[in-house]
């Protein structure tokens, strides 16, 4: 081998150099994208079986599955214009007369409200899906369901919640002056 390499002109050598490093790196992207391929195709079934427990949990806890991958258009604006973005939950469920969007998640951290993209999903879900009752997250293989919760928005027209020095400034004002009226009325 030594020799055939001696006799070899180098512009040979560098060829073939570069042609086995283009071959290593197709091969490389081809194993990393067969690889990926069976990643998910484990995680799509892995979410198919949390759907199906899910509805399982949620019936024997009384909810009733009314939609299945539900569809929603949250219209949002962008320097003014609209834009449509299309939604899709997992559930929408009815339990004593209150309808629900019902968002699946199955693993180790998907299920958990920590989790930035599930808080993401789930807050977006409460935009879209406003003229429901609220939002559930369930964990299928841990069997909970939980409802959360997103506090209002702030905004033109809704009071501020006062901070903890100013509002009790406030109820020292307002003592003040009821006790000021009382005692000025008296005398």
């Amino acid at each position: 081998m030594a020799d055939l390499l001696a006799g070899a002109p180098w512009w040979a050598l560098v060829a073939a150099v570069v042609a086995a490093a283009v071959l290593l790196g197709a091969a490389r992207a081809a194993l990393g994208r067969w690889w990926r391929g069976i990643s998910a195709r484990r995680r799509a079934r892995r979410a198919r079986a949390g759907e199906r427990d899910a509805e399982t949990l949620l019936a024997a806890l009384g909810f009733e599955v009314l939609e299945r991958q539900a569809r929603r258009v949250l219209r949002v604006e962008i320097d003014g214009a609209p834009c449509d973005v299309e939604l899709r939950a997992d559930l929408i469920v009815r339990r004593r007369g209150r309808r629900l969007v019902a968002e699946v998640k199955t693993g180790e951290a998907a299920p958990r409200i920590e989790t930035r993209a599930t808080r993401r999903q789930l807050l977006e879900y409460r935009l879209a899906y406003r003229d429901l009752d609220g939002v559930l997250l369930v964990e299928p293989e841990a069997g909970k369901v939980h409802e959360v919760v997103f506090p209002p928005p702030l905004g033109p027209g809704r009071p501020r919640a006062l901070s903890l020095p100013a509002a009790a400034l406030a109820g020292a004002l307002a003592g003040a002056a009821a006790a000021w009226l009382l005692l000025g009325s008296s005398g």
